[in-house]
């Protein structure tokens, strides 16, 4: 017989109490609406479970208006604050890292009111997914359940930073939040010189690093001190081991209770995501699940991810989702939740790669259930670069002379999509042909970016069979630079062959990353290099999952730069964020059987029917 699924449905009005004052420890009290479910105008009778989002983006905003009144109607007490600086609460706001003690005296207060039973569930995506997960590393007693979308497993080693380079789309991101700041928003002439200073970003980024005092954001010293602190900190010290960002130190601290790790291919937190559910999985009694789209941040609603297309099932129903997973976890009903497997992805790649209606290469791709993540069967299997550009499973054999080229800081990389988010209007995330375009912040020209002279490419024959890679992604590159400092990137590209909708073929980017040299030993011991000598660099790419089809090729390009995503390394060794002279690096890659250059792919079997 069919399973029978029951959900909690609409049966309450919702009643909004505006700005309720929560005190925390310290005095200052935050700004909540409270969301009740009510009968004829009045506060429903009974105790009833509560859902919390902890949000900078105005809790008054219409879409948390939406998600409040949804939740109320079906029998939740929904709380959705400001946290602390933002709009209406108290304090001051310093982005991210101060979290943890708010979320755990905002869940503990929520407990204890009268039309509370006890239960508290948390919600919310990016900074108010990594805010969940800050007040999870304190344990809050009543902390029973999460959905953690598209947050933060530690933002020194995947997100602010990456293997040690800065992700330049926070101090974007500053520049934006200045311009909603409590400050602005009180203060008409500082509002027009942030809003001014915004529009101008274009012009902040090519400055970059910023410079204490020169920009409108020296007037809001905690917005300006946190891009500093960002540019400054290279070494995973004390700073960044603060609860808000380092959410992997305290793994062991943190709650025991149910949550969904939900996240896309073409996130900014892609890697974050299945790191918490790979950790807290195996460390954690309680249920643990992964679910990863092919989406962009907070793209779950969309078939696309830049100019590529997944079909009408690649995407979800966000608030019955989460619905089905309170309802069962809050009110212990038998929902879909009930039967899910632990790990729910979207393998991309399986379309027929014509262009659809929108313009848009159909890549198409399947959902499949797996137990766990890297899923059980995935073959790592090493992919080295050859001398004449091969790559393959095949080791070197005899030596040749390595892949030189010049990285002039002066003129990087531009970046072509990604998994970047909170960026607008200087980079868009997702797949892209990796060419220039006009749409792309730091393109000179429409031609691929592997014509230039600073970019290697590594790629397969044309593949015979579908392979499917899924699962987190090694580089180790033995190289070699005249720099004391330098820094390497790579990024794992999908050729598709020539067509009638694309004569030229399409190089489409599917994931990347990038090492600075002086943390290749160690995240908080530097040591610079010795310029001439061949060192061995191993970092991670984040996590994909795709179908190389038959006839596609395999390509790993290797640069030194992804400017404007990656602050550019001036090559000088001097101080980070401080260093205002740049020199041209001569790099070297070495592909010989003594240094074989080679990237892990996690490789999966498909299955019959598949």
């Amino acid at each position: 017989m069919p399973k029978s699924y029951r959900g909690s449905h609409q049966q309450y009005d919702a009643l909004c109490q505006s700005n309720v004052m929560i005190p925390m420890r310290d005095g200052v009290c935050l700004a909540t609406d409270m969301y009740l479910p009510t009968l004829g105008g009045q506060p429903a009778p009974g105790k009833f479970p509560v859902i919390l989002e902890r949000t900078p983006y105005d809790k008054a905003a219409a879409g948390n208006v939406t998600n409040g009144a949804y939740f109320a109607r079906r029998g939740y007490v929904c709380a959705i604050q400001d946290v602390r600086g933002r709009f209406a609460s108290e304090g001051e706001w310093y982005p991210f890292a101060k979290e943890a003690p708010d979320g755990y005296d905002t869940v503990e207060w929520l407990a204890a009111q009268g039309w509370s039973d006890g239960k508290v569930g948390t919600m919310g995506g990016s900074y108010c997914g990594s805010d969940q997960s800050a007040l999870a590393t304190l344990n809050p007693p009543h902390l029973t359940t999460m959905i953690v979308a598209v947050g933060a497993s530690n933002y020194y080693h995947c997100s602010m930073r990456q293997n040690g380079a800065l992700e330049q789309r926070f101090m974007i991101y500053a520049f934006r939040m200045a311009t909603t700041s409590k400050e602005a928003l009180a203060d008409v002439n500082l509002k027009a010189a942030v809003d001014k200073a915004f529009a101008n970003v274009d012009e902040w980024v090519l400055r970059a690093p910023l410079k204490k005092g020169t920009s409108p954001l020296r007037m809001l010293p905690n917005y300006e001190q946190w891009v500093l602190d960002l540019f400054t900190h290279g070494e995973y010290d004390d700073y960044w081991k603060q609860r808000g960002y380092a959410i992997s130190q305290y793994y062991e601290e943190h709650a025991d209770v149910p949550t969904l790790y939900l996240g896309g291919w073409y996130d900014s937190y892609a890697r974050a995501t299945c790191e918490n559910f790979t950790a807290l999985s195996k460390i954690k009694k309680s249920r643990q699940v992964l679910l990863m789209g092919p989406w962009t941040h907070g793209g779950w609603g969309v078939s696309n991810a830049g100019d590529i297309d997944f079909g009408n099932h690649s995407f979800i129903n966000y608030n019955d989702l989460r619905l089905a997973w309170f309802d069962h976890f809050l009110k212990g009903l038998h929902t879909e939740v009930a039967d899910w497997s632990p790990v729910k992805i979207f393998a991309m790649g399986t379309g027929e790669g014509t262009a659809n209606y929108q313009g848009r290469l159909h890549h198409g791709g399947y959902w499949r259930d797996e137990q766990d993540f890297p899923l059980p069967d995935t073959q790592f299997t090493p992919y080295y670069l050859h001398a004449d550009g091969e790559l393959s499973a095949a080791l070197p054999t005899t030596d040749h002379s390595p892949s030189r080229f010049s990285f002039d800081p002066r003129d990087p990389v531009p970046t072509i999509g990604g998994g970047i988010s909170a960026a607008d209007p200087i980079m868009g995330a997702g797949a892209f042909d990796q060419r220039g375009d006009s749409r792309f912040f730091g393109c000179k020209d429409t031609l691929p970016l592997n014509a230039r002279s600073d970019v290697l490419t590594f790629q397969t024959d044309p593949l015979e069979g579908d392979v499917e890679v899924t699962g987190p992604i090694t580089v180790k590159l033995h190289a070699s630079s005249s720099a004391r400092d330098t820094d390497f990137t790579a990024k794992l590209i999908d050729v598709c062959p020539l067509s009638e909708d694309y004569p030229d073929g399409l190089a489409i980017n599917l994931t990347d990353s990038i090492i600075r040299a002086r943390y290749r030993n160690s995240w908080d011991a530097p040591e610079l290099l010795e310029p001439g000598k061949i060192y061995e660099f191993v970092f991670q790419l984040y996590p994909t999952s795709n179908v190389f089809k038959k006839g596609h090729r395999i390509r790993l390009d290797i640069s030194s730069s992804n400017w404007p995503r990656f602050d550019v390394n001036p090559n000088t060794g001097g101080d980070l964020g401080i260093e205002r002279r740049f020199e041209i690096a001569e790099q070297a890659i070495y592909h010989d059987p003594e240094h074989p250059s080679h990237v892990v792919l996690p490789i999966i079997e498909r299955r019959a029917g598949q």
